[in-house]
């Protein structure tokens, strides 16, 4: 199924996972660009406005979390969906694609321990619903 172009910005500390991601997601049709960390992240969603964010949680000096919190307070990048894409969570703990009794709100989680055919399946759900 092809897809229309949408952007998909990668944040992920870890070269390996932002090259394998970056490659999974070209190779599915997707426009990629990548950060590989939280500021970086911050000024590239305000120049691209991507359609999408995969946003690792556990990242050195600014976390997701804190990345997500200037994400949503910026008026251009406040409502671009994010979705966490991280090691901490497995597939057992992940139902509809939120980690379940999670406390950071209504954000989707995709685990880096996922197929690449599920980490796909999970983004175009994020796409879907945003």
């Amino acid at each position: 199924m092809e897809k229309l172009q949408k952007k998909i910005l990668i944040v992920d500390d870890s070269k390996d996972i932002l090259d394998a991601i970056g490659f999974m997601l070209s190779k599915a049709g997707y426009d990629v660009i990548k950060a590989s960390n939280g500021k970086e992240a911050i000024a590239l969603a305000d120049k691209e406005r991507p359609d999408l964010i995969l946003l690792d949680i556990k990242m050195p000096e600014m976390d997701g979390v804190q990345t997500t919190d200037i994400l949503r307070s910026c008026q251009t990048t406040g409502k671009i969906p994010i979705a966490y894409l991280s090691s901490l969570v497995s597939e057992k703990q992940v139902q509809g694609g939120h980690v379940l009794g999670s406390k950071i709100g209504n954000l989707f989680f995709i685990p880096k321990t996922s197929s690449p055919e599920k980490i796909i399946e999970l983004i175009e759900k994020s796409l879907e619903k945003a």
